[in-house]
Protein backbone atom coordinates (compact mmCIF):
# COMPACT_ATOMS: atom_id res chain seq x y z
CA UNK A 1 0.00 0.00 0.00
CA UNK A 2 1.57 3.07 -1.12
CA UNK A 3 2.45 6.04 1.78
CA UNK A 4 0.59 9.06 1.75
CA UNK A 5 3.12 12.01 0.72
CA UNK A 6 3.94 14.32 3.06
CA UNK A 7 2.41 18.04 2.96
CA UNK A 8 4.95 20.48 1.37
CA UNK A 9 5.51 23.93 3.53
CA UNK A 10 3.43 25.82 0.74
CA UNK A 11 0.48 22.83 1.39
CA UNK A 12 0.87 23.83 5.41
CA UNK A 13 1.06 27.69 4.89
CA UNK A 14 -2.09 27.17 2.97
CA UNK A 15 -3.97 25.12 4.83
CA UNK A 16 -2.94 27.13 7.65
CA UNK A 17 -4.09 30.40 6.40
CA UNK A 18 -7.46 29.06 5.34
CA UNK A 19 -7.84 27.48 8.85
CA UNK A 20 -7.63 31.41 10.10
CA UNK A 21 -9.75 32.91 7.88
CA UNK A 22 -12.59 30.07 8.67
CA UNK A 23 -11.47 30.64 12.66
CA UNK A 24 -11.96 35.01 11.67
CA UNK A 25 -15.29 34.33 10.08
CA UNK A 26 -16.52 32.40 13.19
CA UNK A 27 -15.36 35.58 15.53
CA UNK A 28 -17.03 37.54 12.99
CA UNK A 29 -20.38 35.96 13.58
CA UNK A 30 -19.78 36.20 17.28
CA UNK A 31 -19.10 39.72 16.85
CA UNK A 32 -22.32 40.30 15.54
CA UNK A 33 -24.22 38.55 18.15
CA UNK A 34 -21.78 41.16 20.26
CA UNK A 35 -22.88 41.56 23.88
CA UNK A 36 -26.72 40.15 23.71
CA UNK A 37 -26.04 36.67 25.18
CA UNK A 38 -24.88 38.12 28.30
CA UNK A 39 -27.25 40.93 28.34
CA UNK A 40 -29.98 38.31 28.04
CA UNK A 41 -28.44 35.84 30.64
CA UNK A 42 -28.17 39.50 32.95
CA UNK A 43 -32.30 39.99 32.24
CA UNK A 44 -33.32 37.02 33.09
CA UNK A 45 -31.35 36.64 36.51
CA UNK A 46 -33.02 40.62 36.71
CA UNK A 47 -36.56 38.79 35.59
CA UNK A 48 -35.93 35.90 37.99
CA UNK A 49 -35.07 37.67 41.49
CA UNK A 50 -37.79 40.19 40.88
CA UNK A 51 -40.41 37.14 40.65
CA UNK A 52 -38.58 35.87 44.18
CA UNK A 53 -39.00 38.86 45.63
CA UNK A 54 -42.49 39.35 44.63
CA UNK A 55 -43.53 36.02 46.44
CA UNK A 56 -41.36 36.73 49.12
CA UNK A 57 -43.46 40.26 49.47
CA UNK A 58 -46.62 38.20 49.03
CA UNK A 59 -45.81 36.08 51.63
CA UNK A 60 -45.11 38.21 54.13
CA UNK A 61 -48.31 39.89 53.50
CA UNK A 62 -50.09 36.75 54.15
CA UNK A 63 -48.23 36.44 57.65
CA UNK A 64 -49.31 39.70 58.26
CA UNK A 65 -52.80 39.16 57.19
CA UNK A 66 -52.35 36.27 59.80
CA UNK A 67 -50.76 38.44 62.85
CA UNK A 68 -54.27 40.97 61.95
CA UNK A 69 -56.49 37.98 62.51
CA UNK A 70 -55.19 36.72 65.97
CA UNK A 71 -54.79 39.92 67.67
CA UNK A 72 -58.55 40.25 66.58
CA UNK A 73 -59.31 36.63 68.02
CA UNK A 74 -56.93 38.26 71.35
CA UNK A 75 -59.23 41.54 71.19
CA UNK A 76 -62.48 39.17 71.30
CA UNK A 77 -61.16 36.96 74.09
CA UNK A 78 -59.89 39.84 75.92
CA UNK A 79 -63.97 41.33 75.55
CA UNK A 80 -65.38 37.94 76.45
CA UNK A 81 -62.97 37.86 79.31
CA UNK A 82 -64.16 41.36 80.51
CA UNK A 83 -68.01 40.51 80.62
CA UNK A 84 -66.69 37.51 82.47
CA UNK A 85 -65.17 39.33 85.57
CA UNK A 86 -67.39 42.21 85.18
CA UNK A 87 -70.48 39.35 85.92
CA UNK A 88 -68.60 38.04 88.72
CA UNK A 89 -68.39 41.20 90.29
CA UNK A 90 -71.42 41.50 91.14
CA UNK A 91 -71.15 38.85 93.00
CA UNK A 92 -68.48 39.19 95.15
CA UNK A 93 -68.53 38.76 98.77
CA UNK A 94 -65.71 40.88 99.76
CA UNK A 95 -63.72 43.77 98.43
CA UNK A 96 -60.46 42.23 98.13
CA UNK A 97 -62.60 39.58 95.08
CA UNK A 98 -63.69 42.69 93.72
CA UNK A 99 -60.47 44.08 93.22
CA UNK A 100 -59.05 41.25 92.40
CA UNK A 101 -61.19 40.66 89.38
CA UNK A 102 -60.92 44.77 88.94
CA UNK A 103 -57.37 44.12 88.16
CA UNK A 104 -58.11 41.22 85.20
CA UNK A 105 -60.30 43.83 83.46
CA UNK A 106 -57.71 46.67 83.46
CA UNK A 107 -55.53 43.94 82.32
CA UNK A 108 -57.25 42.60 79.67
CA UNK A 109 -58.29 46.13 78.29
CA UNK A 110 -54.49 46.92 78.22
CA UNK A 111 -54.33 43.47 76.19
CA UNK A 112 -56.85 45.19 73.57
CA UNK A 113 -55.01 48.68 73.84
CA UNK A 114 -51.75 46.81 73.02
CA UNK A 115 -53.71 44.37 70.50
CA UNK A 116 -54.91 47.30 68.37
CA UNK A 117 -52.19 48.71 68.34
CA UNK A 118 -49.94 46.18 66.81
CA UNK A 119 -53.13 45.95 63.93
CA UNK A 120 -52.40 49.55 63.47
CA UNK A 121 -48.58 48.73 62.85
CA UNK A 122 -49.50 45.93 60.88
CA UNK A 123 -51.74 47.59 58.69
CA UNK A 124 -49.13 50.30 58.16
CA UNK A 125 -46.48 47.49 57.29
CA UNK A 126 -49.48 46.27 54.61
CA UNK A 127 -49.87 49.38 52.92
CA UNK A 128 -46.03 50.26 52.39
CA UNK A 129 -45.31 46.38 51.33
CA UNK A 130 -47.99 47.10 48.89
CA UNK A 131 -46.22 50.03 47.36
CA UNK A 132 -43.17 47.89 47.54
CA UNK A 133 -45.13 44.91 45.38
CA UNK A 134 -46.30 47.95 42.82
CA UNK A 135 -43.54 49.38 42.31
CA UNK A 136 -41.49 46.38 42.14
CA UNK A 137 -44.90 44.86 39.45
CA UNK A 138 -44.04 47.81 37.01
CA UNK A 139 -39.74 47.03 37.18
CA UNK A 140 -41.21 43.75 36.76
CA UNK A 141 -43.32 44.23 33.55
CA UNK A 142 -40.43 46.93 32.10
CA UNK A 143 -37.79 44.33 32.95
CA UNK A 144 -39.59 41.40 31.74
CA UNK A 145 -40.72 43.56 28.24
CA UNK A 146 -36.70 44.72 27.91
CA UNK A 147 -35.83 40.53 27.84
CA UNK A 148 -38.89 39.88 25.23
CA UNK A 149 -37.26 42.47 22.88
CA UNK A 150 -33.36 41.28 23.51
CA UNK A 151 -34.72 37.59 22.95
CA UNK A 152 -36.59 38.48 19.53
CA UNK A 153 -32.91 40.25 18.75
CA UNK A 154 -30.82 37.24 19.74
CA UNK A 155 -33.44 35.19 18.17
CA UNK A 156 -32.59 36.54 14.97
CA UNK A 157 -29.34 37.04 14.79
CA UNK A 158 -28.71 33.30 15.67
CA UNK A 159 -31.31 32.39 12.91
CA UNK A 160 -29.46 34.22 10.43
CA UNK A 161 -26.02 32.83 11.95
CA UNK A 162 -26.21 29.43 14.20
CA UNK A 163 -25.98 27.32 10.72
CA UNK A 164 -23.47 29.28 9.21
CA UNK A 165 -21.46 28.96 12.37
CA UNK A 166 -21.98 25.28 12.87
CA UNK A 167 -20.83 24.53 9.05
CA UNK A 168 -17.50 26.87 9.83
CA UNK A 169 -17.03 25.17 12.77
CA UNK A 170 -16.95 21.77 11.47
CA UNK A 171 -14.89 22.93 8.52
CA UNK A 172 -12.31 24.72 10.77
CA UNK A 173 -11.97 20.55 12.37
CA UNK A 174 -11.41 19.55 9.17
CA UNK A 175 -8.76 21.71 8.64
CA UNK A 176 -7.03 20.91 11.47
CA UNK A 177 -6.80 17.46 10.54
CA UNK A 178 -4.85 18.26 7.42
CA UNK A 179 -2.05 20.17 9.86
CA UNK A 180 0.77 18.78 11.70
CA UNK A 181 -0.54 18.69 15.35
CA UNK A 182 2.39 20.84 16.38
CA UNK A 183 1.33 23.34 14.03
CA UNK A 184 -2.24 23.42 14.80
CA UNK A 185 -0.86 23.89 18.90
CA UNK A 186 1.08 27.28 17.90
CA UNK A 187 -1.57 28.47 16.01
CA UNK A 188 -4.13 28.17 18.45
CA UNK A 189 -1.36 29.59 21.16
CA UNK A 190 -0.75 32.75 19.06
CA UNK A 191 -4.61 33.00 18.78
CA UNK A 192 -4.95 32.68 22.25
CA UNK A 193 -2.36 35.63 23.06
CA UNK A 194 -2.88 38.20 20.17
CA UNK A 195 -6.03 40.25 21.02
CA UNK A 196 -7.49 39.90 17.75
CA UNK A 197 -6.77 36.06 17.19
CA UNK A 198 -4.88 36.71 13.79
CA UNK A 199 -2.49 33.94 14.30
CA UNK A 200 -1.39 33.32 10.24
CA UNK A 201 -1.42 37.00 8.70
CA UNK A 202 0.31 38.20 5.21
CA UNK A 203 2.62 40.84 4.63
CA UNK A 204 0.93 43.95 3.70
CA UNK A 205 3.42 47.19 3.26
CA UNK A 206 6.05 45.45 3.97
CA UNK A 207 4.99 44.48 7.27
CA UNK A 208 3.25 41.98 9.12
CA UNK A 209 -0.64 42.42 8.79
CA UNK A 210 -1.69 44.55 11.48
CA UNK A 211 2.08 45.61 12.88
CA UNK A 212 4.07 48.43 11.90
CA UNK A 213 7.64 46.92 12.36
CA UNK A 214 9.28 46.04 8.61
CA UNK A 215 9.93 42.54 7.94
CA UNK A 216 13.51 42.83 6.21
CA UNK A 217 13.78 42.14 2.24
CA UNK A 218 15.56 39.04 2.47
CA UNK A 219 13.05 37.36 5.13
CA UNK A 220 10.27 38.57 2.68
CA UNK A 221 12.09 36.80 0.11
CA UNK A 222 12.04 33.48 2.34
CA UNK A 223 8.13 33.91 2.79
CA UNK A 224 7.55 34.55 -0.83
CA UNK A 225 9.43 31.24 -1.30
CA UNK A 226 7.08 28.92 0.74
CA UNK A 227 10.07 26.67 2.08
CA UNK A 228 9.35 27.34 5.38
CA UNK A 229 7.07 28.47 7.96
CA UNK A 230 7.83 31.98 8.96
CA UNK A 231 6.83 33.76 12.47
CA UNK A 232 6.95 37.59 13.08
CA UNK A 233 9.87 38.14 15.69
CA UNK A 234 7.37 40.85 17.08
CA UNK A 235 4.39 39.48 17.40
CA UNK A 236 5.07 35.84 17.23
CA UNK A 237 2.20 35.17 14.11
CA UNK A 238 2.85 33.09 11.32
CA UNK A 239 3.78 34.59 7.82
CA UNK A 240 2.56 34.48 4.40
CA UNK A 241 3.58 36.34 1.30
CA UNK A 242 0.18 38.40 0.02
CA UNK A 243 0.06 36.34 -3.34
CA UNK A 244 -1.04 33.37 -1.48
CA UNK A 245 -2.96 35.40 1.01
CA UNK A 246 -5.34 36.88 -2.12
CA UNK A 247 -5.14 33.41 -3.48
CA UNK A 248 -6.57 32.12 -0.36
CA UNK A 249 -9.12 35.11 0.14
CA UNK A 250 -11.19 33.98 -3.07
CA UNK A 251 -10.68 30.28 -2.82
CA UNK A 252 -12.69 30.83 0.97
CA UNK A 253 -14.82 33.22 0.07
CA UNK A 254 -16.99 30.51 -2.68
CA UNK A 255 -16.79 28.65 0.38
CA UNK A 256 -18.38 30.96 2.83
CA UNK A 257 -21.07 32.43 -0.19
CA UNK A 258 -22.09 28.34 -0.10
CA UNK A 259 -22.24 27.78 3.81
CA UNK A 260 -24.38 30.69 4.16
CA UNK A 261 -26.72 29.94 2.07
Amino acid sequence: MAKKAEATVEERLRALYDLQLIDSRVDEIRNIRGELPLEVRDLEDDVAGLNTRLEKLNDSLETIDEEIKSKKNQIEESKTLIKKYSEQQNNVRNNREYNSLSKEIEFQELEIQLAEKHIKEFKAQIEQKKEVISETKDKLKDRSEHLKHKKNELDEILKETEKEEKALIEESEKFQKKIEERLVLAYKRIRNNVKNGLAVVAIERGASGGSFFTIPPQVQVEIAARKKVITDEHSGRILVDAALAEEEKEKMGKLFIKLSK
